[in-house]
């Protein structure tokens, strides 16, 4: 019965369509074939047509002549099934891999008649986001979107593939689990069985793969869905997929040898590109010092100098210091600058543009201050008057800056300017064509500090989540020290200041696609985390109960790392929005505007689920 069925099945298929639109080639001219497909575009001339026959494999140019074309009415998006000879193409296209081919149709079927598209289902398409995102199924349909897609399921193949053959099991995790408040906000679910409580959906399976540690799977993976209900950008969504492992027995360097091992084979199998190169890393401390971030783009140079320490420094005084006072520089927190190669040459016209560009909302600066290092060795600044000529020429060997030079500097608060800095280097990187889409460099950050002070409700948090494990040196002083402040200004000569994670963040050209630590698995020093972080004994017995119970039943070294699908998909696409790299996104808005959602619900379910 099962082979009748199957027998069935493929002629039903046959039926259908024997190739695929993307198939045919100058091999099978003299062939008879049957094709099925939505009509791209219609050419008529006289008796005769040209249809581009569409589905998810290609396109294939049609013949049509008067018969045919009086016996069946034609629009855009019409479903076809037609049969015929593959004949050679007179008018041959380069740009199709059917291009020395069409089908000469001897018989047509209309499978569905279509509506008139809102927009052009073409790469170059006329619609706007929000209508392409109203109509997301046929959006779908355009070819740039369909690679975005193919190439998402290429990154999915290679990493599950790397995995299994490095021993990892995919093993599903819980997505009713208990809402924890810690970090960004939890999306909740109503429980209809267990009236006025709720059901959280995961923010990542963080517990759920230490737990599987435990439990002795020592090797994990999942490419997992996660919710969290944060604002919105470019490259987040109300719900995104990671690739999460768990790994035991290991230390940091086990975890950082493997996932550089699973992004290189990704980057061989997805794009055919050896990454041979050995992955630089570099501290939490560097990176900011040096870059102004923590997840520097490290596919250019222009590292950031700090001129205020060179400023107070009393063995450069001699060269920097002021003959008259500048007070920009004088007032300021920090005055930071990068030396932009080849630019000596801008104009008034664009360093007026550059300041401009700093005083946005988004960057927040009162002004931009310059020094252009000319190829005859003379120098011009912004502020002359304030300079001599020698100390102009000790800044810029300070900023490491050579004839052509530009030196664009900043100054303020120094949180503030360091991030204006940073973002202003990556602003030159992409005017001067440093930010190469098709370049790729891969980095790892460590040394993270394990905690952040939160001034506002003066206690502290932890920078990656409460079951990272401080650094090897740094356990002793975090589990012998009091976790309380006594006052605001006192955190920095805190104990806890100076500690650091356990922790690293793979970086691809300025993009943060992976994060994880080594995790805490004593009971005693997870204890003492929840306490640092303000949880009484009974809140958190009460949030992580169970965890804490598995700690004492033999828990294992462990670590892991999640890297954003999402994201990764976007890079190795050349794209900064994640949204072309999701069937089905929400908007900025978090909303799904095709079938919207959210949505309210009837009277009836609020009664079931005690919401009223």
């Amino acid at each position: 019965m099962y082979g009748f069925l199957l027998f069935l099945w493929l002629n039903l298929i046959v039926m259908y369509r024997t190739h695929t639109c993307g198939e045919l080639r100058a091999a099978h001219i003299g062939q008879t074939v049957t094709l099925s497909g939505w009509v791209q575009t219609i050419r008529k001339f006289g008796a005769m047509a040209f249809v581009d026959l569409r589905d998810r494999y290609g396109i294939t140019q049609l013949k049509l002549d008067e018969t045919l074309l009086a016996e069946t009415t034609l629009g855009r998006e019409f479903v076809l099934q037609v049969s015929g000879l593959v004949i050679e193409r007179e008018s041959k296209n380069a740009n199709l891999p059917t291009g020395d081919i069409e089908l000469q149709v001897n018989d047509l079927k209309l499978l569905n008649a279509a509506k008139t598209p809102p927009f052009t289902i073409e790469d170059q398409t006329d619609g706007g986001d929000d209508l392409r995102m109203k109509y997301r199924y046929l959006d779908l349909r355009r070819a740039s979107v369909r690679r975005n897609l193919e190439l998402r399921y290429a990154v999915g193949r290679a990493a599950r593939n790397y995995l299994h053959d490095a021993g990892f099991l995919d093993i599903e995790t819980p997505f009713l689990i208990k809402s924890t408040p810690e970090g960004a906000r939890d999306f909740v679910v109503p429980s209809r069985m267990n009236a006025g409580e709720f059901y959280a959906l995961p923010q990542s399976p963080q517990t759920f793969k230490q737990l599987l540690m435990v439990s002795g799977y020592d090797r994990y993976y999942q490419i997992v869905k996660c919710f969290r209900d944060e604002d919105l950008r470019a490259d987040r969504q109300p719900e995104f997929t990671q690739i999460d492992c768990e790994m035991a027995f290991v230390e940091q360097e086990d975890i950082l040898q493997t996932f550089e091992g699973m992004i290189k084979s990704i980057f061989k199998a997805v794009k055919g590109i050896d990454y041979t190169e050995t992955v630089q890393r570099m501290t939490w401390e560097e990176a900011m010092w040096t870059y102004g971030n923590d997840k520097p783009d490290i596919r250019f140079d222009m590292k950031i100098q700090n001129l205020k320490t060179v400023m107070q420094d009393p063995y450069a005084a001699s060269t920097l210091q002021l003959e008259k006072g500048f007070p920009v520089f004088d007032q300021a927190e920090t005055v930071l600058a990068i030396s932009v190669p080849g630019c000596a040459e801008y104009a008034r016209k664009q360093t007026d543009e550059l300041t401009e560009w700093v005083k946005r909302p988004q960057i927040g600066l009162g002004g931009l201050a310059f020094v252009k290092c000319n190829a005859d060795g003379t120098f011009k600044s912004s502020f002359d008057k304030f300079f001599t000529a020698d100390q102009l020429k000790a800044l810029a060997s300070t900023c490491k800056a050579v004839a052509g030079d530009l030196i664009l500097i900043v100054a303020g608060a120094e949180e503030k300017t360091r991030k204006a800095c940073s973002d202003l280097r990556m602003e030159m990187g992409t005017r001067l064509g440093m930010r190469k889409p098709d370049e790729y460099k891969l980095l790892w950050v460590t040394d993270f500090p394990l905690f952040e002070y939160d001034a506002e409700d003066n206690r502290w948090v932890a920078r990656h989540h409460p079951f990272t494990s401080p650094k090897p040196g740094h356990i002793e002083r975090m589990i012998a020290n009091n976790p309380l402040i006594e006052d605001a200004a006192a955190y920095l000569n805190h104990p806890y200041a100076g500690i650091k994670a356990n922790a690293y963040d793979m970086v691809l050209n300025g993009n943060e696609i992976g994060g994880g630590s080594i995790r805490i698995f004593q009971k005693e020093l997870q204890q003492k985390m929840f306490a640092a972080l303000g949880m009484s004994e009974e809140e958190a017995q009460h949030k992580f109960g169970f965890l804490l119970g598995a700690f004492e039943y033999g828990a294992p070294p462990h670590g892991g790392i999640a890297f954003g699908f999402d994201r990764l998909c976007a890079l190795l696409g050349g794209s900064e929005t994640i949204r072309d790299f999701i069937a089905f996104p929400k908007n900025n808005s978090g909303r799904d505007v095709m079938i919207d959602a959210p949505s309210a619900i009837d009277a009836k379910q609020k009664k079931e689920l005690g919401l009223n």
